[in-house]
């Protein structure tokens, strides 16, 4: 089967400001992309604005604006761990998590999702995880 391209629009410009977009069509209603990965918008727990997932989609808060810098900023963050995954940098399941082939064990403790840093139990969200220092590019 032949694969054929469409015809060649291009970005254009006026002033600075995009008019038009190159688009990856084909995902349904309400789901955005970057090729590769889906953007899921759903209710996500109190606090949580995004989630990279192992099956390679991300989940990012409705109550989000999608126009908003916030969002945008979500996307990156989550997009970093995505591509870790991708690259078999970061793993995770129920019971641990995997980083540069460090396991950090993960329990349920007190109803709360906590993972143990440097023998230390710690919030999962709470910040000191290198996943997350890297994700953030080491600025808290």
């Amino acid at each position: 089967m032949g694969f054929k391209l469409g015809k060649n629009r291009g970005l254009e410009a006026t002033n600075g400001e995009i008019k038009t977009k190159l688009s990856f069509g084909g995902q349904p209603s309400g789901i955005e992309s970057i090729p590769g990965t889906p953007i899921i918008p759903m209710p996500l727990g109190e606090g949580i604005l995004g989630e990279a997932n192992m099956d390679g989609t991300i989940y990012v808060s409705d109550k989000l604006d999608p126009n908003s810098l916030e969002y945008r900023q979500v996307i990156n963050h989550e997009m970093r761990h995505a591509t870790d995954m991708k690259l078999g940098k970061l793993a995770y399941d129920d019971d641990h998590i995997m980083y540069n082939g460090q396991r950090f064990e993960r329990e349920t403790i007190n109803g709360l999702d906590m993972i143990k840093v440097d023998g230390k139990w710690k919030e999962a969200g709470d910040t000191g995880f290198p996943w997350e220092n890297d994700a953030n590019n080491g600025n808290e």
